[in-house]
Protein backbone atom coordinates (compact mmCIF):
# COMPACT_ATOMS: atom_id res chain seq x y z
CA UNK A 1 0.00 0.00 0.00
CA UNK A 2 2.85 2.15 1.04
CA UNK A 3 4.68 2.05 -2.33
CA UNK A 4 1.27 2.32 -4.56
CA UNK A 5 1.02 6.12 -2.88
CA UNK A 6 4.82 6.88 -2.63
CA UNK A 7 4.52 5.81 -6.86
CA UNK A 8 1.35 7.79 -7.26
CA UNK A 9 2.85 10.91 -5.36
CA UNK A 10 5.93 10.34 -7.48
CA UNK A 11 3.91 10.31 -10.19
CA UNK A 12 1.69 13.50 -9.45
CA UNK A 13 5.16 15.56 -8.80
CA UNK A 14 6.15 14.39 -12.23
CA UNK A 15 3.12 15.34 -13.98
CA UNK A 16 2.76 18.50 -12.45
CA UNK A 17 6.67 19.62 -13.41
CA UNK A 18 6.07 18.43 -16.50
CA UNK A 19 2.91 20.44 -17.36
CA UNK A 20 4.56 23.34 -15.94
CA UNK A 21 8.07 23.21 -18.28
CA UNK A 22 5.67 23.01 -20.87
CA UNK A 23 3.85 26.30 -19.65
CA UNK A 24 6.95 28.11 -20.33
CA UNK A 25 7.81 28.24 -23.95
CA UNK A 26 3.83 29.18 -24.40
CA UNK A 27 3.92 31.88 -22.45
CA UNK A 28 6.74 33.09 -23.84
CA UNK A 29 5.68 32.82 -27.21
CA UNK A 30 2.31 34.35 -26.44
CA UNK A 31 3.57 36.97 -24.08
CA UNK A 32 5.17 38.74 -27.37
CA UNK A 33 8.68 38.77 -26.34
CA UNK A 34 10.79 38.71 -29.02
CA UNK A 35 13.87 36.58 -29.25
CA UNK A 36 17.22 39.16 -29.61
CA UNK A 37 17.77 38.25 -33.36
CA UNK A 38 14.68 39.44 -34.32
CA UNK A 39 15.04 42.37 -31.91
CA UNK A 40 18.59 42.93 -33.68
CA UNK A 41 16.74 42.32 -37.19
CA UNK A 42 14.02 44.70 -36.74
CA UNK A 43 16.56 47.32 -35.86
CA UNK A 44 18.16 46.86 -39.00
CA UNK A 45 15.39 46.93 -40.97
CA UNK A 46 14.83 50.38 -39.29
CA UNK A 47 18.29 51.39 -39.52
CA UNK A 48 17.95 50.51 -43.41
CA UNK A 49 14.73 51.94 -44.07
CA UNK A 50 15.32 55.15 -41.89
CA UNK A 51 19.36 55.79 -42.41
CA UNK A 52 20.12 55.91 -38.59
CA UNK A 53 22.93 57.23 -37.96
CA UNK A 54 24.86 54.88 -35.14
CA UNK A 55 24.43 57.68 -32.48
CA UNK A 56 20.49 56.83 -33.20
CA UNK A 57 21.02 53.27 -33.24
CA UNK A 58 21.99 53.18 -29.90
CA UNK A 59 19.09 55.78 -28.48
CA UNK A 60 16.73 53.55 -30.82
CA UNK A 61 17.85 50.21 -28.34
CA UNK A 62 17.73 51.82 -25.29
CA UNK A 63 14.18 53.42 -26.25
CA UNK A 64 13.14 49.91 -27.14
CA UNK A 65 14.51 48.02 -24.34
CA UNK A 66 12.41 50.65 -22.23
CA UNK A 67 9.35 50.23 -23.95
CA UNK A 68 9.67 46.20 -23.91
CA UNK A 69 10.37 46.07 -19.86
CA UNK A 70 7.04 48.11 -19.26
CA UNK A 71 5.33 45.62 -21.42
CA UNK A 72 6.60 43.01 -20.04
CA UNK A 73 5.97 44.35 -15.96
CA UNK A 74 2.39 44.90 -17.76
CA UNK A 75 2.26 41.33 -18.56
CA UNK A 76 3.68 40.14 -15.12
CA UNK A 77 1.32 41.72 -13.54
CA UNK A 78 -1.22 40.25 -14.74
CA UNK A 79 -4.76 40.82 -15.10
CA UNK A 80 -7.70 40.62 -18.19
CA UNK A 81 -6.08 41.18 -21.61
CA UNK A 82 -8.68 43.75 -22.99
CA UNK A 83 -7.76 46.05 -19.53
CA UNK A 84 -3.88 45.68 -20.43
CA UNK A 85 -4.30 46.73 -24.82
CA UNK A 86 -4.71 50.47 -23.92
CA UNK A 87 -1.69 50.33 -21.64
CA UNK A 88 0.20 48.48 -24.18
CA UNK A 89 -0.88 50.77 -27.07
CA UNK A 90 0.14 53.71 -24.99
CA UNK A 91 3.73 52.18 -24.17
CA UNK A 92 3.90 51.31 -28.43
CA UNK A 93 2.74 54.97 -28.90
CA UNK A 94 5.46 56.51 -26.34
CA UNK A 95 7.86 54.38 -28.02
CA UNK A 96 7.33 55.89 -31.92
CA UNK A 97 6.86 59.14 -30.76
CA UNK A 98 10.29 58.84 -28.90
CA UNK A 99 12.10 57.63 -31.66
CA UNK A 100 10.18 60.24 -33.61
CA UNK A 101 11.82 62.69 -31.74
CA UNK A 102 15.47 61.50 -32.67
CA UNK A 103 14.69 61.88 -35.97
CA UNK A 104 16.04 64.88 -38.79
CA UNK A 105 13.57 66.12 -40.96
CA UNK A 106 14.38 64.00 -43.89
CA UNK A 107 13.94 60.95 -41.60
CA UNK A 108 10.27 61.39 -40.26
CA UNK A 109 8.85 60.56 -43.74
CA UNK A 110 11.37 57.63 -44.18
CA UNK A 111 10.13 56.79 -40.62
CA UNK A 112 6.61 56.96 -41.17
CA UNK A 113 6.86 54.98 -44.26
CA UNK A 114 8.61 52.32 -42.32
CA UNK A 115 5.63 51.96 -39.63
CA UNK A 116 2.99 51.94 -42.54
CA UNK A 117 5.17 48.45 -44.39
CA UNK A 118 5.27 47.26 -41.13
CA UNK A 119 2.72 43.62 -41.33
CA UNK A 120 1.01 45.66 -38.32
CA UNK A 121 0.53 49.21 -39.72
CA UNK A 122 2.72 50.35 -37.52
CA UNK A 123 -0.22 50.70 -35.39
CA UNK A 124 -0.66 48.65 -31.67
CA UNK A 125 -2.83 45.83 -31.78
CA UNK A 126 -3.07 46.07 -35.54
CA UNK A 127 -2.84 46.53 -38.76
CA UNK A 128 -5.20 49.05 -40.90
CA UNK A 129 -8.63 48.82 -39.77
CA UNK A 130 -10.94 45.94 -41.14
CA UNK A 131 -12.44 46.50 -44.40
CA UNK A 132 -16.13 46.37 -44.22
CA UNK A 133 -17.86 43.29 -44.86
CA UNK A 134 -19.81 43.67 -48.68
CA UNK A 135 -23.26 42.73 -48.40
Amino acid sequence: MMNLRNYATRFGMLVVCGAALCTVPVHAQQGGGMSPERQQAQLDALTTAVGLTPDQVTQVKAINADSMKKMMDLRSAGGDPADMRPKMMEIRNDQQAKIKALLTDDQKPKYDAYLASQPRGGRPGGGPPPTPPQL
